[in-house]
């Protein structure tokens, strides 16, 4: 006899349709797979949350809640989806419902945010001393707030046992077939992603990420330097004619520039210049061999693995996908 699993999907105060949808679309999807192969469905999903009806989307949208948070006292699942504004006074419009997310915890329910969802799990402590998953434009302002929680740099999927994040957007997908393929089988897993058109084996998001450099913060003589690697890339740098450009000893240069970036000054150059290759292979004509050299590598070997560290593709990979001749 098939025990139904309880999806509880919370809708945030302030939320995108896009991001609350998905999880009821999946699994109910789901329940008409296993329907059409002669089997009993497996999920019983729900809207919960705080008020009876969230407006969703600068209210274009009504979402109309099955269950309050007080009604709901057990569930298998929690889901969390993205919230929108401003991400520290959505967290505070949802506070409220902290409580009832750690009593189902408590009495064992597995919790998964997903993309900006994260600022909420955040904010419960569960992921405390772990790590965690989010979109990759939000990883500073998450760190800022969270500096407790690791944020995996490019991670689809984090799995902190029964504690899951997913990253940014589409994403979210990759997440929630993950959790269906742990509570049915990899055939239902593959069907759903198949039907959404999900690549089901994508890891990472790091080929998405755009480096704009992490500038926020009061360092002025580290924001020169910054300036000057980002103008001078291609050139061959050294980290004590950097320090002089920030007017201190090499060592408080190191020092300050990781405090300011959370990038060594190595990492930072290559982020550089892998995003200068980036933009290269996408905008224009050029071989590899080509945009290496014009970022400041010499050495092929050198810079496909660099290249693939920062994005999970080789160049080649990336040039076939995002080239404006494909």
């Amino acid at each position: 006899m098939i025990v139904m699993k309880h999806i509880s999907v919370y809708v945030p105060q302030c939320s995108y349709i896009e991001a609350v949808s998905p999880a009821y679309r999946l699994f109910n999807t789901a329940n008409d797979f296993l329907k059409a192969s002669g089997k009993e469905p497996h999920f019983h999903v729900e809207f919960v949350g705080l008020n009876h009806d969230i407006r969703a989307q600068d209210g274009e949208y009504t979402i109309r809640i099955n269950k309050l948070l007080s009604e709901v006292t057990r569930t298998d699942l929690v889901v969390i989806p993205a919230l929108c504004g401003n991400l520290r006074d959505s967290v505070e419009l949802d506070r409220p419902a902290i409580p009832w997310m750690l009593d189902m915890r408590e009495k064992g329910s597995e919790i998964a945010s997903l993309c900006l969802g994260a600022f909420l799990l955040g904010a419960t402590g569960l992921l405390d001393g772990k790590k965690c998953s989010t979109h990759w434009a939000y990883y500073e302002e998450f760190k800022e707030i969270y500096p407790q929680i690791e944020v995996v740099d490019g991670t689809i999927i984090t799995d902190e046992g029964k504690v899951y994040s997913s990253g940014g957007a589409n994403s979210i997908w990759n997440l929630l077939i993950y959790i269906l393929e742990k509570y049915t089988s990899r055939d239902i897993a593959i069907l759903a992603a198949k039907y959404f058109a999900i690549d089901i084996d994508r890891d990472n998001q790091r080929a998405f990420t755009i480096f704009k450099g992490q500038k926020n913060h009061n360092d002025d003589g580290i924001l020169a330097a910054q300036n000057f690697i980002e103008n001078n890339y291609t050139e061959k740098l050294t980290i004590t004619e950097l320090a002089d450009i920030a007017s201190v000893s090499r060592r408080s240069f190191e020092r300050r520039f990781k405090n300011a970036t959370n990038n060594t000054i190595n990492e930072y150059v290559r982020r550089v210049r892998v995003e200068a290759a980036k933009r290269s292979f996408e905008v224009s004509r050029k071989n590899v061999t080509e945009v290496m050299y014009d970022v400041g590598y010499t050495d092929t070997k050198a810079f496909r693995d660099v290249f693939k560290k920062v994005t999970g593709l080789t160049p080649v990979e990336y040039r076939n996908k995002y080239s404006k001749d494909n």
